[in-house]
């Protein structure tokens, strides 16, 4: 007989249905990062050479726009979730949709490339708000173990990060990019299956709509849901076919725009129609500060995709005797740092609570960002050297990533715990959905930044890392100095 959820420890002392929670999204991330860190590679590889010879301009605004997309996708996935189908079959129909995404990736055709990126594009949105989700509902709301699930949940999505970063990696310097592709398609159908083996273990959580529409506007959505299904398919042809033009860098800069827009202009509705009081008023002021701070991280971050990845792969030294480093490889430094580090950051903000001597959420956002934007400093000399005709040593850029996880651990779950306690409860759901769209704005800014950098230019490699240090760090002293304001707002929330 199962157990009941609440009383359930089999797994590390948690419920069983984390390990089915955590093991689909391990091997989600491992086909979703696996496949990422070889895209603006293969975009900007040769025609004769099996890739796409795209420019780097081209390749990253494709880049930003993709990863853009797959956050801002999140939001339509949760509602569908919410209020149509749940969230067990909005994880698995997800899953089926990346599959057949790397799938097609796999095929060795130009054509078989963007439509791939839509298709998990399309399935990431449905998957992963709401198997993140599903992790916290495994759990009754004081039950004390949810902060513990939701670290091994983390755990399991740098674990999956590592192999799709080692397999695809390895994958595409020995075999080609396509046998790399087909790698994460089997990545992703290994946690499809573990998902349906194991879904004993999640039986009732969010199996159902939390909210179901009523047949009449159900209906209407799923209406709603196939005309958008058909216009990208439509588009996607004309696109083809000549019949419409498409430039990825002005597309990038138009929607950078456009999701900007909804971004301020759903956080003002709340601000002004919500009937805040003037405390909720001033603590949404500090969590705008900490948006600024995130989307900013976020385009500096994101580098790693595209401008860092093809310093990696052009002007770093990957021969270590007769065995070459995929480019790949690098990134995995982050899941690595991650791994060693969180523990070491629980202990030290545990600790600084116990003193009351915490920093405040704007403090500690700043920070994270100054400290991300001093791996761009890293990056300047590396350029430099590059930039003189030699290639650098592979240390640059894992201090890099160093860097840049210090920062990531300085701002990215302190931004999250922001956003659920600064927030006015009842719009705490809608505000997180706002916060998601931080992550697409710096995506989308990191791929046009990215954009800039010509691997035939090298020269101008050390002016565009100096402007991402100068961005991000002029930022984040404006933060810090405005947070001896909204230091004193972040604290309203605690006495409310």
């Amino acid at each position: 007989m199962q157990p009941k959820l609440s009383e359930d420890t089999r797994f590390f002392g948690h419920p069983m249905g984390l390990m089915t929670l955590a093991g689909t999204e391990m091997w989600e991330r491992m086909s979703y990062y696996g496949m990422r860190a070889l895209l603006v590679l293969f975009m900007i590889l040769a025609l004769e050479e099996g890739g796409l010879g795209m420019t780097m301009a081209v390749a990253s605004a494709i880049y930003g726009l993709y990863t853009g997309a797959v956050y801002f996708f999140g939001l339509p996935g949760g509602w569908i979730a919410d209020r149509l189908i749940g969230g067990q079959k909005a994880v698995f129909y997800g899953g089926v949709i990346i599959m057949i995404g790397h799938i097609i990736l796999a095929i060795p055709h130009e054509s078989s490339f963007f439509i791939g990126l839509i298709f998990v594009v399309l399935g990431t949105g449905l998957l992963k708000p709401n198997i993140g989700a599903m992790v916290g509902q495994l759990y009754e709301s004081k039950d004390a173990r949810r902060d513990s699930a939701y670290t091994i949940y983390y755990m399991g999505i740098n674990i999956g990060s590592l192999i799709g970063y080692g397999v695809c990696g390895w994958l595409q310097v020995n075999m080609g990019y396509h046998w790399a592709f087909g790698a994460a398609a089997v990545g992703m159908g290994i946690g499809l299956m573990q998902y349906k083996l194991t879904a004993n273990n999640i039986a009732g959580v969010s199996d159902k709509p939390v909210v179901p529409l009523t047949p009449a506007a159900r209906q209407l959505a799923i209406s709603a849901i196939a005309a958008f299904v058909v216009a990208v398919a439509v588009i996607t042809v004309l696109i083809y076919s000549g019949v419409i033009t498409f430039d990825p860098v002005v597309v990038a800069k138009n929607v950078a725009v456009a999701i900007t827009a909804i971004f301020l202009i759903y956080f003002a509705y709340i601000f002004f129609g919500g009937n805040l009081d003037h405390d909720e008023k001033r603590r949404m002021g500090a969590l705008f500060l900490i948006c600024l701070a995130s989307t900013c991280f976020w385009a500096g971050f994101e580098q790693a995709g595209s401008s860092l990845n093809v310093f990696g792969l052009e002007y770093t030294q990957r021969m270590v005797g007769t065995f070459e480093i995929p480019p790949a490889w690098f990134q995995s430094a982050n899941s690595i740092f991650i791994i060693i580090l969180s523990p070491f950051f629980a202990y030290m903000w545990m600790t600084l609570g116990k003193r009351l001597i915490e920093p405040s959420y704007s403090v500690k956002c700043a920070v994270g960002l100054i400290i991300m934007a001093s791996g761009f400093i890293v990056m300047f000399f590396a350029a430099q050297l590059a930039a003189s005709g030699l290639k650098v040593a592979p240390y640059w850029l894992v201090a890099t990533y160093f860097l840049h996880t210090v920062g990531e651990l300085w701002l990215s779950p302190v931004a999250l715990s922001a956003v659920s306690k600064l927030s006015p409860q009842r719009f705490a759901g809608q505000m997180m959905g706002v916060f998601v769209l931080t992550y697409s704005m710096g995506s989308i800014i990191a791929g046009i930044f990215a954009g800039k950098f010509d691997p035939e230019q090298v020269d101008q490699m050390p002016g565009l890392y100096l402007q991402i240090t100068y961005f991000s760090v002029a930022i984040g002293i404006v933060l810090l100095l405005l947070s001896f304001k909204t230091g004193k707002w972040e604290k309203l929330a605690e006495k409310a």
